[in-house]
């Protein structure tokens, strides 16, 4: 799993000591219910609901307060990362995980930014989905390692920005990557936190990339970092 710290740096905490509350929104009524059968037959999962368009999830959401919602990227004739939005507002501390069948990187900045806590592909394993959703309960943005299967790899000096990178940089990224806030790699460098800033707006601009998630993604796919199994 590629695992990175969300915008603000705050993590939710992990439910514990009950079955995490599920919801399911997806306008594909069988996927929505096999998705619900395996999420139940798991002991620390229960669904408690499923829904195919966005008025009727946040009408679900407000009513049932489920502590994670799966929800489909493209619902009919609305977005689903547009639900997400609302859903986040109308239940601040739920946990979204945004599910889909596209496989671009810049999907996953987007559901980032709508305020999604994961991402993974519809076509996966359900395993692979079921260790997402664990995984996301942590509030860390969680990226399905199989989002990289079909992306080849190129090599870091085929990037003039890449290439630049300096081994400094790198140790950044690495941290980056596996979801340290700047103000932590300070910490475990031994460098300022302006210091720590520097570093990741100057990898930022040599790979040209606006955030900290483009910045691991684009370094995955370069094989500059490894994508992670863990969360």
């Amino acid at each position: 799993m590629t695992t990175v710290s969300d915008r603000d740096g705050q993590r939710t905490a992990t439910i514990v000591g009950r079955a995490t509350r599920v919801m399911i929104v997806d306008d594909h009524q069988t996927f929505a219910q096999l998705l619900a059968l395996a999420v139940s037959s798991q002991p620390d999962f229960e669904c408690i609901g499923t829904a195919g368009t966005g008025a009727e999830a946040l009408r679900l959401a407000t009513q049932l307060l489920p502590d994670l919602v799966v929800m489909d990227i493209e619902l009919d004739q609305e977005s689903g990362l547009d639900v997400t939005r609302k859903l986040r507002e109308a239940v601040p501390n739920v946990v979204v995980v945004v599910v889909t069948a596209h496989r671009d990187a810049d999907w996953v900045v987007r559901a980032a930014q709508a305020g999604a806590n994961a991402f993974a592909p519809k076509s996966g394993a359900l395993d692979e989905m079921l260790t997402i959703l664990r995984d996301a309960r942590s509030g860390a943005m969680t990226v399905a390692s199989s989002m990289f299967a079909t992306v080849p790899s190129r090599s870091p000096s085929a990037d003039p920005g890449a290439a630049s990178l300096t081994s400094r940089e790198r140790e950044v990224l690495t941290l980056l990557g596996k979801g340290v806030a700047p103000v932590a790699v300070a910490r475990l460098l031994g460098i300022t936190v302006n210091t720590a800033r520097g570093y990741v707006k100057s990898i930022h601009a040599k790979l040209g990339v606006r955030s900290q998630l483009e910045a691991v993604l684009k370094a995955q796919r370069l094989g500059i970092i490894e994508t992670s199994d863990d969360a």
